[in-house]
């Protein structure tokens, strides 16, 4: 036997990979399948069956594709509704693949069909639990993702959560391995654990939620901070029940190379986003007008999601060479799929070519503390509301990113503003944003809040409400 979790950075997300006597089974696949056919492939053993522990809501699955492409089956836990041909396993049901068997928990709560998959060894013992957004480590998954068709309260399933946590889970031996579907990073939970796995027994240790005193205690606390879900997060539910184009044909289409004058009559006539998935540094210094810059160097497809509100939006990338493949692979994996073409030879063929260019205007960090001296200014940091209380610049009004297509039309255009994160990545997003938006009066701090601390300007870890929700 063998157990492989196949763990993807940027989604924080763990697909698992099992081996039996010939036979294998994946967990919660990611949208492209060659790397398991490969794996497949080398190990010589047959795919018999594609387990699914709930519809994600942050990724779309590869549960579809890799059916096809391997005639295993597609198991999903009790009362999943899919309009493709799955295998709606019933609570207990055990499924066998070689020398051991996959025994099915049905744990609703973060939504109603979500299972936990229970490994039993060619011994008879219970070896691993795949606890899908179930469980984490440190935390268990967000209450409040159920569709709307389910008429539950994120309090109800909160209350089924609590249920399949302590009937389910908590009896089974301290020894068993817990492999969650996500880790620190991900936005389906609030306080989860660096590590990717660990023991059920350090679990019921150490994680709040599995140390609550009774249900209520568990609901008000699994509860309380939940922040408002990505909006993809409802669309790319949809397309894991109903399914999706393949992604081979995604690949082929958005890997038409655009000359920059294709480039600029697509992003003409289609209504097509430029997105620009170079470093954020290399971006300012000159880049596409109206592009928006969203990094392949940091958490891109979350923040793709978060920020282009609507998966069908049609989109031209501008990459580094050879970049293109991985950043259509990345914007698949969260459902945007309408990628027309990327820009070829880069940025640098559009500036050869004598197109139009466009720069955001930064400032270091130690020049922002001399042009802020003695003078009322406005700055606006962009960083998570829990960054900002923790330590912020005085008088910053806090704004962040993922809302920023709520506020920016609060930002104003008369009077001037800087603008940071913690070290740029973040702020560069909104700055290419808010230009595409007509916006000029602002300068981006390079290094954002990390540099800013080494310098004398006042900062402070006082919360001033006001400031967080008011920016005029």
């Amino acid at each position: 036997m063998k157990i492989e979790q196949i763990y993807t950075g940027c989604l924080a997300q763990g697909a698992y990979y099992i081996i039996s006597n010939g036979e294998a089974a994946i967990i919660d696949p990611l949208r492209e399948t060659q790397p398991y056919i490969n794996r497949l492939e080398k190990d010589n053993v047959k795919l018999t069956y594609i387990f699914e522990t709930h519809f994600h809501a942050d990724f779309v699955s590869g549960h579809i594709d890799l059916s096809k492409q391997t005639g295993a089956a597609i198991v999903y836990g009790p009362t999943a509704k899919t309009e493709f041909d799955a295998v709606i396993a019933y609570d207990n049901q055990i499924f066998k693949i070689g020398n051991v068997k996959i025994k099915v928990l049905h744990t609703p709560g973060h939504t109603m069909e979500s299972t936990s998959y229970l490994l039993i060894d060619e011994y008879g013992a219970e070896r691993a639990l795949f606890s899908g957004d179930t469980l984490f480590l440190g935390d268990v998954g967000r209450p409040d993702l159920a569709q709307k068709s389910e008429d539950m309260t994120r309090e109800d399933l909160a209350g089924l959560l609590y249920d399949s946590l302590y009937q389910k889970i908590i009896p089974l031996n301290d020894e068993i391995i817990v492999y969650p579907a996500h880790g620190a990073g991900s936005a389906c939970g609030k306080n989860m654990q660096k590590e990717t796995m660990d023991t059920l027994g350090n679990q019921k240790k150490t994680n709040y939620a599995l140390n609550q005193k009774d249900k209520e205690s568990f609901i008000r606390s699994v509860t309380d901070g939940l922040l408002p879900p990505p909006a993809y997060f409802g669309m790319n539910v949809t397309m894991n029940k109903k399914g999706y184009r393949n992604f081979d044909q995604v690949l082929s289409n958005g890997l038409r190379a655009l000359s920059p004058e294709k480039f600029e009559e697509m992003a003409e006539i289609s209504n097509a986003l430029t997105l620009d998935t170079r470093n954020h540094r290399n971006f300012a210094r000159g880049f596409v007008p109206q592009s928006v810059n969203i990094g392949l160097d940091g958490d891109f497809a979350p923040w793709v999601g978060t920020l282009i509100v609507d998966v069908n939006q049609p989109i031209i990338l501008i990459t580094d060479e050879n970049q293109e493949k991985e950043a259509i692979t990345r914007l698949s994996r969260v459902g945007f799929d309408n990628i027309l073409g990327f820009l070829k030879g880069g940025f640098e063929a559009w500036k050869n070519g004598g197109k139009e260019i466009d720069t955001v205007h930064c400032i270091s960090a130690q020049q922002f503390e001399q042009e802020i001296k003695d003078r009322e200014v406005k700055i606006i940091d962009v960083r998570k509301e829990s960054e900002y209380q923790a330590e912020h610049v005085n008088e910053a009004y806090n704004k962040p990113l993922a809302y920023i297509n709520d506020w920016i039309n609060q930002a104003g255009h008369e009077r001037h503003f800087y603008l940071h994160c913690a070290g740029g990545y973040r702020s560069m997003m909104a700055a290419s944003i808010l230009q595409a938006g007509g916006y000029r009066n602002f300068t981006e701090i390079e290094g954002g809040f990390k540099a800013i601390a080494e310098t004398a300007i006042p900062t402070s870890d006082f919360l001033c409400q006001s400031r967080i929700l008011n920016i005029n």
